[in-house]
């Protein structure tokens, strides 16, 4: 198959464990395309990892503007695991993005190691520099409530006649009037919001699903995250959490026959603490009732490292992006949206939302 051909839009965490990774099964021995570890998928639909190329990025970081991608990935304030290592002065050079809402005004209270410095440079044409990067699609990596940001890449994809695969909670994808510009264009989308591989709230949709599956009734439920990255810290001005919130909230209820009363589940970012770096534990409770209505609490800790835990789901999306650019299907992709997203178009449970994504990658389901 041939290359696919990416741009991100944010250089932090998350885009430098994918592009560790990329490079990582590029070379990995596969042992005739079995027991690879890490992947719900080594070949689909044709393409392997290998197949990715990145073509175009932006940021807005002084370390990171004006590098190439292989060196700005490990530039501060990044802080995932390096895992792999990338050849140096691979990939294109960063291009300078569009601010606006993308960074927040608190960090300027953290040190320098830990928090973005803006670049005083020009903003470049992001339709500009798609179009002549020829990139298939762009990954949208931007910090948790950057709406305004947001917005303005998914209007220059659509300018630019390139696909969407938005991972953070901004509602592009799942919103009526961006899907509807995105069908009429014939341009695919994957979003909002990226699930993880085995994360905070993969693993409490499949609890929650469990518990009514085995009549337990749930009463109350929180999930509570702290990490030391800068979407830790970002996080950290609630009045950016809007979307966060609901994205996450309704990725539990949505597993419920009768959601819970808003003063009865609670899911979220709780704090930031510097020294976990990339990892981020979750504190998951969840009380019910079961037979004769006898009390059951349940009570996990999970502890991940974050942006890998998520690239392992981005580089299934991005496959099954070009796939339907193959094919010429246009508009929200709502298979691999309901089983890679958290906030889809139309919520399915995971069990149903992988027999999907099977069928689409399979041919059997157009979108």
């Amino acid at each position: 198959m041939g290359e696919i051909r990416v741009a991100i839009a944010g250089l932090g965490n998350c885009a430098s464990s994918l592009l560790q990774g990329i490079e990582y099964y590029r070379t990995v021995d596969t042992a005739g395309n079995s027991g690879v570890s890490g992947l719900m998928h080594y070949n689909l639909g044709g393409y392997i990892p290998g197949n990715i190329k990145v073509v175009a990025a932006f940021d807005v970081d002084a370390r990171k503007v004006g590098k190439p991608v292989s060196e700005a990935i490990f530039s501060e304030p990044n802080c995932t695991k390096r895992f792999q290592g990338i050849p140096q002065g691979s990939g294109p050079v960063v291009e300078m993005g569009t601010v606006l809402d993308g960074v927040s005004a608190h960090m300027k209270n953290y040190p320098q190691n830990r928090r973005f410095v803006l670049a005083n440079r020009k903003p470049a044409d992001v339709v500009k520099v798609l179009k002549k990067s020829g990139a298939d699609m762009l990954i949208n990596y931007l910090p948790v409530g950057s709406k305004k940001a947001t917005s303005h890449y998914a209007e220059s994809c659509l300018k630019a006649g390139v696909a969407l695969i938005n991972c953070v909670p901004v509602f592009i994808v799942s919103s009526g009037q961006w899907a509807k510009r995105f069908q009429e264009l014939g341009i695919p989308a994957i979003g909002d919001d990226i699930k993880s591989q085995i994360g905070a709230t993969i693993i409490h949709r499949c609890l929650t699903k469990l518990f009514e599956d085995r009549g337990v009734s749930i009463d109350n439920t929180y999930q509570l995250n702290v990490g030391g990255n800068t979407d830790f810290m970002n996080m950290l001005n609630s009045s950016r959490l809007t979307m966060k919130k609901i994205s996450k909230t309704e990725a539990v209820q949505s597993q419920m026959q009768e959601p819970l009363a808003s003063d009865h589940i609670h899911i979220g970012p709780s704090d930031y603490i510097p020294w976990l770096n990339d990892n981020k534990v979750c504190f998951l409770r969840i009380e019910g009732r079961g037979f004769g209505n006898v009390p059951l609490h349940l009570e996990l800790r999970l502890s991940v490292e974050d942006s890998p835990n998520s690239a392992g789901v981005v580089i299934d999306a991005i496959r099954c992006c070009k796939i339907a650019r193959d094919r010429k299907t246009g508009g929200p992709l709502l298979s691999p949206s309901a089983y890679f997203m958290k906030h889809p178009l139309k919520q399915f449970s995971d069990e149903k939302a992988k027999v999907m994504v099977e069928e689409f990658i399979s041919g059997k389901r157009e979108r």
